[in-house]
Protein backbone atom coordinates (compact mmCIF):
# COMPACT_ATOMS: atom_id res chain seq x y z
CA UNK A 1 0.00 0.00 0.00
CA UNK A 2 1.49 3.32 -1.08
CA UNK A 3 1.72 6.45 1.00
CA UNK A 4 0.62 8.95 -1.63
CA UNK A 5 -2.61 9.70 0.22
CA UNK A 6 -2.96 13.22 -1.18
CA UNK A 7 -2.56 12.07 -4.78
CA UNK A 8 -4.86 9.09 -4.30
CA UNK A 9 -7.57 11.34 -2.86
CA UNK A 10 -7.32 13.88 -5.69
CA UNK A 11 -7.39 11.13 -8.31
CA UNK A 12 -10.45 9.48 -6.79
CA UNK A 13 -12.41 12.72 -6.51
CA UNK A 14 -11.46 13.68 -10.06
CA UNK A 15 -12.80 10.33 -11.28
CA UNK A 16 -16.16 11.03 -9.62
CA UNK A 17 -16.81 14.16 -11.67
CA UNK A 18 -17.97 14.37 -15.28
CA UNK A 19 -17.42 17.43 -17.47
CA UNK A 20 -21.14 18.24 -17.37
CA UNK A 21 -20.99 18.25 -13.55
CA UNK A 22 -18.67 21.25 -13.66
CA UNK A 23 -20.10 23.03 -16.68
CA UNK A 24 -17.45 21.91 -19.16
CA UNK A 25 -18.00 20.61 -22.67
CA UNK A 26 -16.71 17.13 -23.50
CA UNK A 27 -15.10 16.47 -26.88
CA UNK A 28 -14.15 13.09 -28.29
CA UNK A 29 -13.68 9.73 -26.57
CA UNK A 30 -12.35 9.80 -23.00
CA UNK A 31 -9.78 7.26 -21.88
CA UNK A 32 -10.21 8.04 -18.18
CA UNK A 33 -13.17 8.06 -15.86
CA UNK A 34 -14.27 11.52 -14.83
CA UNK A 35 -12.29 14.67 -15.47
CA UNK A 36 -8.85 14.85 -17.04
CA UNK A 37 -5.97 16.28 -15.01
CA UNK A 38 -5.77 19.23 -17.35
CA UNK A 39 -9.45 20.00 -16.78
CA UNK A 40 -9.05 20.03 -13.00
CA UNK A 41 -6.04 22.32 -13.39
CA UNK A 42 -8.07 24.73 -15.52
CA UNK A 43 -10.96 24.73 -13.04
CA UNK A 44 -8.59 25.36 -10.13
CA UNK A 45 -6.50 27.95 -11.96
CA UNK A 46 -3.22 26.09 -11.42
CA UNK A 47 -0.50 24.88 -13.78
CA UNK A 48 -1.32 21.47 -15.29
CA UNK A 49 2.20 20.16 -14.65
CA UNK A 50 1.98 21.27 -11.00
CA UNK A 51 -1.35 19.46 -10.56
CA UNK A 52 0.14 16.31 -12.15
CA UNK A 53 2.98 16.43 -9.62
CA UNK A 54 0.40 16.62 -6.80
CA UNK A 55 -1.36 13.49 -8.02
CA UNK A 56 1.93 11.65 -8.56
CA UNK A 57 3.23 12.50 -5.09
CA UNK A 58 6.15 14.57 -6.37
CA UNK A 59 4.60 17.64 -4.71
CA UNK A 60 2.89 17.09 -1.36
CA UNK A 61 2.45 20.47 0.29
CA UNK A 62 0.23 22.82 -1.74
CA UNK A 63 -0.55 26.23 -0.29
CA UNK A 64 -3.89 26.94 1.40
CA UNK A 65 -4.88 28.99 -1.66
CA UNK A 66 -4.28 26.00 -3.94
CA UNK A 67 -6.13 23.67 -1.57
CA UNK A 68 -9.16 25.95 -1.57
CA UNK A 69 -9.03 26.22 -5.36
CA UNK A 70 -8.90 22.44 -5.71
CA UNK A 71 -11.75 22.07 -3.23
CA UNK A 72 -13.93 24.32 -5.38
CA UNK A 73 -12.85 22.64 -8.62
CA UNK A 74 -13.63 19.16 -7.26
CA UNK A 75 -16.88 20.28 -5.57
CA UNK A 76 -15.73 19.08 -2.17
CA UNK A 77 -18.11 19.41 0.77
CA UNK A 78 -16.95 20.69 4.16
CA UNK A 79 -15.70 17.34 5.47
CA UNK A 80 -13.85 16.50 2.26
CA UNK A 81 -12.25 19.95 2.16
CA UNK A 82 -10.98 19.61 5.73
CA UNK A 83 -9.68 16.13 4.87
CA UNK A 84 -7.80 17.56 1.88
CA UNK A 85 -6.17 20.14 4.16
CA UNK A 86 -5.05 17.40 6.53
CA UNK A 87 -3.61 15.29 3.73
CA UNK A 88 -1.62 18.33 2.59
CA UNK A 89 -0.31 18.92 6.13
CA UNK A 90 -2.04 22.29 6.36
CA UNK A 91 -4.49 23.88 8.79
CA UNK A 92 -7.99 24.47 7.41
CA UNK A 93 -9.01 28.08 7.02
CA UNK A 94 -12.34 27.99 8.85
CA UNK A 95 -13.16 31.66 8.36
CA UNK A 96 -16.62 31.84 6.83
CA UNK A 97 -16.87 33.31 3.38
CA UNK A 98 -18.49 36.68 2.82
CA UNK A 99 -21.41 34.79 1.27
CA UNK A 100 -21.90 32.28 4.09
CA UNK A 101 -25.52 31.20 4.21
CA UNK A 102 -27.59 32.49 7.09
CA UNK A 103 -30.50 30.22 6.25
CA UNK A 104 -31.33 27.38 8.62
CA UNK A 105 -31.92 24.09 6.83
CA UNK A 106 -35.43 22.60 6.81
CA UNK A 107 -34.06 19.44 8.45
CA UNK A 108 -32.65 21.43 11.36
CA UNK A 109 -35.90 23.35 11.76
CA UNK A 110 -37.76 20.05 11.87
CA UNK A 111 -35.34 18.76 14.51
CA UNK A 112 -35.97 21.81 16.70
CA UNK A 113 -39.72 21.38 16.42
CA UNK A 114 -39.20 17.85 17.71
CA UNK A 115 -38.44 19.36 21.12
CA UNK A 116 -41.94 20.69 22.00
CA UNK A 117 -41.15 21.13 25.71
CA UNK A 118 -37.60 22.42 25.33
CA UNK A 119 -36.44 25.83 24.07
CA UNK A 120 -34.19 25.37 21.05
CA UNK A 121 -32.82 27.93 18.60
CA UNK A 122 -30.09 28.39 16.00
CA UNK A 123 -27.75 31.34 16.12
CA UNK A 124 -24.70 32.50 14.17
CA UNK A 125 -21.36 33.76 15.47
CA UNK A 126 -22.67 37.31 15.83
CA UNK A 127 -25.41 35.92 18.12
CA UNK A 128 -28.25 36.57 15.67
CA UNK A 129 -31.15 34.20 16.33
CA UNK A 130 -31.75 32.63 12.91
CA UNK A 131 -34.56 30.24 13.86
CA UNK A 132 -36.36 29.20 17.03
CA UNK A 133 -38.96 26.64 18.04
CA UNK A 134 -42.19 27.61 19.77
CA UNK A 135 -40.80 27.06 23.26
CA UNK A 136 -37.82 29.33 22.58
CA UNK A 137 -40.17 32.00 21.23
CA UNK A 138 -42.13 31.72 24.48
CA UNK A 139 -38.95 31.97 26.56
CA UNK A 140 -37.87 35.19 24.84
CA UNK A 141 -41.37 36.63 24.42
CA UNK A 142 -40.60 39.69 26.58
CA UNK A 143 -38.02 40.93 24.04
CA UNK A 144 -39.12 43.04 21.10
CA UNK A 145 -37.77 41.69 18.88
CA UNK A 146 -35.93 38.52 19.96
CA UNK A 147 -33.37 38.92 17.21
CA UNK A 148 -29.84 39.08 18.64
CA UNK A 149 -28.66 37.95 22.07
CA UNK A 150 -26.19 40.82 22.45
CA UNK A 151 -28.70 43.50 21.50
CA UNK A 152 -31.32 41.90 23.73
CA UNK A 153 -28.93 41.82 26.69
CA UNK A 154 -27.61 45.38 26.43
CA UNK A 155 -30.17 47.49 24.59
CA UNK A 156 -33.58 45.96 25.24
CA UNK A 157 -35.15 47.23 28.50
CA UNK A 158 -36.39 43.69 29.20
CA UNK A 159 -32.83 42.36 29.48
CA UNK A 160 -32.03 43.67 32.96
CA UNK A 161 -35.10 41.98 34.44
CA UNK A 162 -35.00 38.80 32.37
CA UNK A 163 -31.43 37.80 33.30
CA UNK A 164 -31.41 37.28 37.08
CA UNK A 165 -27.61 37.61 37.19
CA UNK A 166 -27.34 40.27 34.50
CA UNK A 167 -23.64 40.98 35.07
CA UNK A 168 -22.71 37.35 34.52
CA UNK A 169 -24.93 37.08 31.45
CA UNK A 170 -23.46 40.29 30.03
CA UNK A 171 -19.88 39.09 30.50
CA UNK A 172 -20.63 35.76 28.82
CA UNK A 173 -22.41 37.46 25.92
CA UNK A 174 -19.51 39.81 25.20
CA UNK A 175 -17.00 36.96 25.50
CA UNK A 176 -19.02 34.94 22.97
CA UNK A 177 -19.20 37.91 20.61
CA UNK A 178 -15.48 38.64 21.00
CA UNK A 179 -14.74 35.09 19.85
CA UNK A 180 -16.41 35.90 16.53
CA UNK A 181 -13.68 38.44 15.72
CA UNK A 182 -11.15 35.61 15.57
CA UNK A 183 -13.10 33.91 12.80
CA UNK A 184 -14.08 36.89 10.70
CA UNK A 185 -12.86 40.26 12.03
CA UNK A 186 -13.98 42.12 8.89
CA UNK A 187 -17.53 40.76 8.95
CA UNK A 188 -19.70 43.87 8.27
CA UNK A 189 -22.54 42.57 10.43
CA UNK A 190 -20.16 42.07 13.37
CA UNK A 191 -18.55 45.49 12.93
CA UNK A 192 -21.91 47.27 12.78
CA UNK A 193 -23.26 45.40 15.81
CA UNK A 194 -20.18 46.19 17.91
CA UNK A 195 -20.25 49.82 16.82
CA UNK A 196 -23.89 50.20 17.83
CA UNK A 197 -23.46 48.46 21.18
CA UNK A 198 -20.28 50.41 21.97
CA UNK A 199 -21.91 53.75 21.23
CA UNK A 200 -25.15 53.03 23.07
CA UNK A 201 -24.09 51.06 26.15
CA UNK A 202 -21.20 51.91 28.48
CA UNK A 203 -21.24 48.45 30.08
CA UNK A 204 -20.75 46.79 26.72
CA UNK A 205 -17.91 49.17 25.89
CA UNK A 206 -16.14 48.32 29.16
CA UNK A 207 -16.55 44.56 28.75
CA UNK A 208 -15.59 44.65 25.06
CA UNK A 209 -12.31 46.37 25.86
CA UNK A 210 -11.46 43.62 28.37
CA UNK A 211 -10.96 41.23 25.39
CA UNK A 212 -12.31 38.19 27.25
CA UNK A 213 -12.98 35.31 24.83
CA UNK A 214 -15.22 32.34 25.47
CA UNK A 215 -17.13 30.00 23.20
CA UNK A 216 -20.69 28.90 23.85
CA UNK A 217 -20.69 25.26 24.98
CA UNK A 218 -22.74 24.57 28.12
CA UNK A 219 -23.74 26.47 31.23
CA UNK A 220 -26.59 27.13 33.65
CA UNK A 221 -28.75 30.21 33.18
CA UNK A 222 -31.11 31.94 35.59
CA UNK A 223 -34.07 33.82 34.16
CA UNK A 224 -37.03 35.72 35.55
CA UNK A 225 -39.85 35.28 33.06
CA UNK A 226 -42.74 37.76 33.33
CA UNK A 227 -45.34 34.98 32.90
CA UNK A 228 -43.99 32.04 34.92
CA UNK A 229 -41.40 33.55 37.27
CA UNK A 230 -37.91 32.17 38.02
CA UNK A 231 -36.36 29.61 35.66
CA UNK A 232 -33.07 27.75 36.09
CA UNK A 233 -32.11 26.13 32.80
CA UNK A 234 -28.98 24.45 31.50
CA UNK A 235 -28.02 24.81 27.86
CA UNK A 236 -25.93 22.79 25.44
CA UNK A 237 -24.58 24.33 22.22
CA UNK A 238 -23.81 22.17 19.18
CA UNK A 239 -21.96 23.23 16.04
CA UNK A 240 -23.95 22.72 12.84
CA UNK A 241 -21.46 20.85 10.68
CA UNK A 242 -23.04 21.60 7.31
CA UNK A 243 -23.36 25.32 8.11
CA UNK A 244 -20.07 26.56 9.65
CA UNK A 245 -20.70 29.37 12.12
CA UNK A 246 -24.18 28.21 13.08
CA UNK A 247 -24.90 26.67 16.49
CA UNK A 248 -27.93 24.83 17.78
CA UNK A 249 -28.64 25.83 21.39
CA UNK A 250 -30.95 23.66 23.49
CA UNK A 251 -32.14 24.56 26.99
CA UNK A 252 -33.46 22.02 29.46
CA UNK A 253 -34.63 21.98 33.06
CA UNK A 254 -33.94 19.40 35.74
CA UNK A 255 -36.73 16.78 35.45
CA UNK A 256 -39.61 17.28 37.90
CA UNK A 257 -38.07 20.54 39.14
CA UNK A 258 -40.06 23.76 39.59
CA UNK A 259 -38.35 25.07 36.45
CA UNK A 260 -39.53 22.04 34.46
CA UNK A 261 -43.08 22.67 35.63
CA UNK A 262 -42.75 26.35 34.74
CA UNK A 263 -41.51 25.45 31.26
CA UNK A 264 -44.56 23.25 30.71
CA UNK A 265 -46.80 26.12 31.84
CA UNK A 266 -44.95 28.55 29.59
CA UNK A 267 -45.50 26.31 26.59
CA UNK A 268 -49.21 26.06 27.34
CA UNK A 269 -49.58 29.81 27.73
CA UNK A 270 -47.73 30.48 24.50
CA UNK A 271 -49.77 27.91 22.59
CA UNK A 272 -52.99 29.47 23.86
CA UNK A 273 -51.91 32.94 22.75
CA UNK A 274 -50.93 31.70 19.30
CA UNK A 275 -54.20 29.85 18.79
CA UNK A 276 -56.53 31.88 16.51
CA UNK A 277 -59.73 33.12 18.07
CA UNK A 278 -62.84 31.14 17.11
CA UNK A 279 -64.87 32.67 14.31
CA UNK A 280 -68.23 34.04 15.37
CA UNK A 281 -71.37 32.72 13.70
CA UNK A 282 -74.20 35.06 12.99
Amino acid sequence: MGDNHLGDFLRARRADLRPEDVGMASYGPRRVAGLRREEVAVLAGVNADYYTRLEQGRERHPSPQVIDALSRALHLDTDARVHLYRLAGATPNDRPSAHAAEEVSPALRQLMEGYPNTPAFVMNRTLDILAANAQAEALYASFDPADNLARMTFLDPAGRNFYTDWDRAAQATVANLREATGFDPDNPRLRELVRTLTEENADFNRLWNAHTVRGKTQDAKHFLHPDVGPLTLTYQAFDVRDAPGQQLVIYHAEPSSPSAQSLDLLGSLHATRRRPAPRSHR
